[in-house]
């Protein structure tokens, strides 16, 4: 699976430590910025993570930001991206295998270095179980994004 990484400023001390977590789950990592502390607005950061997965770049997305409330409310302004802030393994697998999530958002001032490589494994691990309930609960997540 290739998975788009990218932060802003606040999310630049874990990147490395993301990219390598992806590379040890047996993924090909796609670095999409930023590559410094300089102050970066993390809406852009979010908008390469959804451009390249809807492109067909990437089958999935990390984001990484201060406290990742602020690229999860970005990411999932585009139309298919399904992006959560979780800073426990459950919901890391748990929102893609119920709810399609497709960009895990963390916060780098919330977690440290062995959470943040514990929840990328989780959320590259799991699979979204398209049956019963979820299927049903995600096609209204669908028909809502169409309709509004």
């Amino acid at each position: 699976m290739k998975v788009a990484v990218a932060c802003d400023h606040g999310g630049f001390p874990l990147k490395q430590i993301v990219l390598a977590a992806v590379k040890a789950a047996g993924h090909q990592p796609l670095d999409l910025g930023t590559n410094g502390l300089e102050r970066v607005d993390y809406p852009d950061f979010a908008r390469k993570v959804g451009a390249a997965i809807k492109a067909g770049q990437a089958d999935r997305g990390v984001l990484i930001c201060g406290s990742g409330a602020g690229a999860a409310i970005a990411a999932n302004k585009i139309r298919g991206i399904y992006a959560s802030v979780c800073h426990d393994t459950y919901s890391a697998h748990q929102a893609v295998e119920h709810d399609a999530m497709n960009v895990l958002c963390l916060g780098a001032r919330i977690i440290g270095p062995e959470v943040a490589r514990e929840l990328v494994t989780a959320f590259l691990a799991a699979a979204y179980l398209d049956t019963g309930n979820y299927a049903r609960r995600v096609n209204q997540i669908h028909q809502m994004e169409a309709a509004l």
